[in-house]
């Protein structure tokens, strides 16, 4: 056996430990490809004025009357969306007004739970709303379905799954129309491009912005293992020139330095700036999938808020009634 035949071999064997040690490092430092986009929506004065008042109108007696007053004013700054003010007044209306009148309490809990929904604090919707008379309305109370879709989304939004849960069930049992568009709503919102593809084939509008999404989304994966044979190349990748050049010097400039350490015979020194090449080259990688991903959520979001606007298929859209 002579020796080149011996060192063949070795080089095989090293090779297969290099690319097994990738392929590890890889895996530990493998970003999810999962989209969590921001997306919101445009609320006007204009729209929120036209949502019609479910309840009675007050009376004159009522109207005169402490808690009448306070609640005239309270829905006064709820139209305008000064919603601070509003709940504020709703609850000096609240304290005012006679234990007894159950229907005024209704209508003055359903403002306050609006007004905190609208301004998309969804916590106090959701302990405001448990404290309140409105756990035990049912279909006869005339925004129920409203109601149903607050809770909905502020339970989604604050990730209590199994409630959100029920009240989907609730809405599937009393109004599955609307059910159906809440289902759309939350599979835009959340990013679900897989249930959108399957379940809404039909929907011209929803499969053009899917193709569109897909033709102009970079590849995670391909991301990181760009950056993984050439630091840097993986932002490079996804437009970050800056970044890209900023990782290649970085790793170039510790790869020189330790090669330089060691072989001057400086050992230590060349083990700090390994550890420091390391911690950049392991990071380079793990940030260039983070990178891809914000990414593709930002041209998400591009594609999918218009949509979501343009159709009005926000939950807060699907509300009929206001103050």
């Amino acid at each position: 056996m002579n020796l080149q035949s011996y060192l063949n071999p070795m080089k095989t064997i090293k090779n297969l430990f290099l690319v097994l040690l990738l392929s590890f490092v890889c895996s530990c430092y493998r970003v999810e490809e999962k989209l969590e986009p921001k997306i919101s929506y445009t609320l006007k004065e204009s729209h929120v004025k036209s949502l019609k008042n479910p309840f009675k109108q007050l009376t004159l007696e009522e109207r005169s009357q402490d808690w009448g007053k306070e609640f005239i004013i309270a829905k006064k700054f709820a139209k305008e969306l000064d919603l601070y003010r509003a709940i504020t007044n709703f609850r000096r209306s609240e304290i005012l007004l006679p234990e007894e009148d159950l229907y005024r309490q209704q209508e003055i809990e359903y403002n306050i739970t609006l007004s905190y929904y609208l301004g998309q604090k969804f916590e106090n919707v959701i302990e405001y709303f448990e404290k309140s008379s409105l756990c035990y309305v049912d279909k006869s109370f005339e925004a129920f379905k409203d109601l149903l879709i607050i809770l909905y989304e502020s339970y989604r939004e604050t990730e209590n799954e199994e409630k959100t849960q029920k009240i989907l069930e609730l809405l599937k049992d009393n109004y599955p129309e609307t059910e159906k568009k809440i289902l759309l709503s939350t599979a835009l919102i959340e990013a679900d491009v897989e249930i959108l593809k399957e379940n809404y084939p039909k929907n011209k509008n929803i499969q053009s912005m899917i193709v569109s999404y897909k033709k102009e989304k970079k590849s995670v994966k391909t991301a990181q293992l760009l950056n993984t044979f050439i630091p840097g190349s993986g932002y490079l990748y996804i437009g970050q020139k800056k970044s890209a050049a900023t990782a290649f010097l970085l790793n170039g400039l510790f790869i020189y330095a330790t090669y330089e350490f060691f072989h001057r015979g400086w050992t230590a020194a060349g083990t700090i700036t390994a550890s420091f090449e390391a911690g950049w080259y392991f990071g380079g990688i793990y940030g260039a999938g983070e990178e891809a991903n914000f990414y593709n959520e930002r041209i998400y979001e591009s594609k999918a808020t218009p949509l979501l606007n343009r159709d009005r298929l926000f939950p807060i859209f699907l509300i009929k009634y206001g103050f």
